[in-house]
């Protein structure tokens, strides 16, 4: 990029979701366009309505192309998904509608990105069963990209200052998470991890990686799976140069990773990571019956382009109160800027 900040595509999101609201807050933030040039990818009539949530004179603004877009401070530049009207979109409630818009603008961003048009690319939250209802089945961000991308092996980071963490699985069902825990997955994982770190600016990162059963499955007694599984796998990776430990009970692992012990955290399932990370992340203020902050980023590793995300979902029962935390979305862009830099 010879110093020029990139161009990063911001997607709108489950319209009738917190997106719009949060999409609005952070091109009115000064520091969106000291970190990047950014354009909006969604429909223009919807973010126009979101303007009841500016505080500030922000100017809406279609364009037809990334190469049209002047990025000016204080003007939301969209390009606009423009398809056929269908049912009425309201804030809270799930709609075919709604997730057509919501993944069109995600095929779109990845298209961008995939072209070169832009450097990288950061979602805003869309609702699983909404884009379903619109005849996309998909189980969430991650499997679109890694299908629209044709991206074999991948895996979500969730990251921020205080710890960072990577799942071995993800949008599964308990029961079958288990039965992912398998060698050759857990390796791969460790070794996306591993460079991922890298990209982020860890040269020498240190990665622990939990077990999957209660005490790491206590020398067999709750489990084999460290056994059979993770452990054949830890020991590999350190064979590759990796530094890397465990497995590690996970209730000790992500105490020891938010100290510093850690650089990163493999997980073996989505909650095993998400809990301890949100716990970090997320604050809420009792006085004010509302998140004070919601921190933290999802981030696909493997793919060929960038995709980084807020770690939150569509929110639906705040959607259209104007209570809604823009905290994430920035640090989202923050960490897209970061692996452009390293690209």
């Amino acid at each position: 990029m010879n110093g020029t900040k990139p161009i990063l595509a911001i997607t709108m999101g489950d319209p009738a979701g917190i997106g719009p609201e949060i999409a609005i807050k952070t091109f009115e933030n000064p520091e969106l366009h000291n970190l990047c040039r950014p354009i909006l990818v969604g429909n223009t009539a919807i973010m126009e309505q979101a303007l009841q949530f500016s505080e500030n004179a922000l100017l809406v603004k279609k364009i037809e192309s990334v190469k049209t877009a002047t990025f000016e401070p204080g003007v939301m530049e969209v390009l606009d998904i423009d398809l056929e009207p269908g049912q009425p979109i309201h804030f809270g409630e799930i709609s075919a509608t709604a997730g057509n818009l919501a993944f069109h603008s995600v095929v779109k961003a990845i298209e961008l990105a995939k072209s070169g048009e832009v450097d990288g690319t950061v979602t805003n939250p869309i609702h699983k069963k909404a884009i379903n209802e619109a005849g996309h089945h998909f189980s969430g961000h991650t499997e679109i990209y890694a299908e629209y991308t044709n991206t074999p092996k991948y895996a979500m980071l969730l990251a921020d200052d205080a710890i960072k963490v990577i799942h071995v699985s993800t949008h599964v069902s308990l029961r079958k998470a288990c039965d992912l825990v398998k060698k050759a997955r857990v390796l791969e994982v460790i070794e996306i991890m591993n460079a991922g770190l890298k990209r982020l600016g860890i040269l020498n990162p240190r990665i622990g990686v939990a077990g999957l059963n209660p005490h790491a499955g206590d020398e067999g007694l709750f489990g084999d799976e460290e056994i059979n599984e993770i452990s054949p796998a830890i020991k590999e990776a350190r064979s590759k140069r990796i530094d890397v430990t465990g497995p590690v009970p996970p209730d000790t692992l992500f105490a020891l990773a938010s100290g510093g012990r850690f650089d990163g955290c493999v997980a073996m399932y989505h909650d095993q990571g998400h809990i301890p990370f949100k716990l970090t992340g997320f604050h809420w203020d009792q006085e004010k019956g509302k998140m004070k902050s919601v921190n933290g980023v999802n981030i696909t590793l493997g793919l060929p382009i960038i995709r980084t995300s807020v770690d939150h979902g569509t929110a639906f029962e705040i959607a259209g109160k104007g209570i809604a935390s823009p905290d994430a979305l920035l640090n989202a862009v923050q960490y897209a800027v970061k692996l452009t830099r390293n690209k």
